[in-house]
C-alpha cells in the first residue's frame, strides 16, 4: 500500500472452462474458405481487425510489449544520484546551521 497512489481494483480474470483455441482457428479457416468460394458474403471492414497487427509483425516491438513498462529506468537512477550528490555538496560546502 503506497501513501501517494490510490489502490487499484482487483482485475477480473475470467478463464472459460471449455475453450478450445484449435477449434476457433479451424472455424476461422472454414469461414475464410467459404467467403472465398462465395458461399458467405464478403466480410465488412472493421478497424478492430487491424489493431495490433504492426506490433505483432515486428519482433522488437513485440518483445517490448511483452516485457511491459519498466518502473525504474537507469536514467531515473542517474538523476536521483546527481540530485543526492548535489545536496551532499551543498551540505558540506555551506554550513547551514552556523
Amino acid at each position: 500500500m503506497s501513501m501517494f497512489k490510490p489502490r487499484q481494483p482487483r482485475g477480473f480474470n475470467y478463464q472459460p472452462r471449455f475453450y478450445d483455441p484449435e477449434r476457433d482457428k479451424w472455424k476461422k479457416v472454414e469461414e475464410d474458405a467459404k467467403r472465398r468460394l462465395g458461399i458467405l458474403p464478403p466480410k465488412e471492414f472493421n478497424p478492430e481487425d487491424i489493431r495490433g497487427k504492426f506490433i505483432e509483425g515486428t519482433t522488437h516491438l513485440k518483445r517490448r510489449k511483452e516485457a511491459g513498462k519498466r518502473k525504474f529506468t537507469t536514467m531515473h537512477l542517474i538523476l536521483v544520484l546527481i540530485f543526492l550528490l548535489g545536496i551532499l555538496y551543498f551540505a558540506i560546502n555551506y554550513n547551514f546551521g552556523a
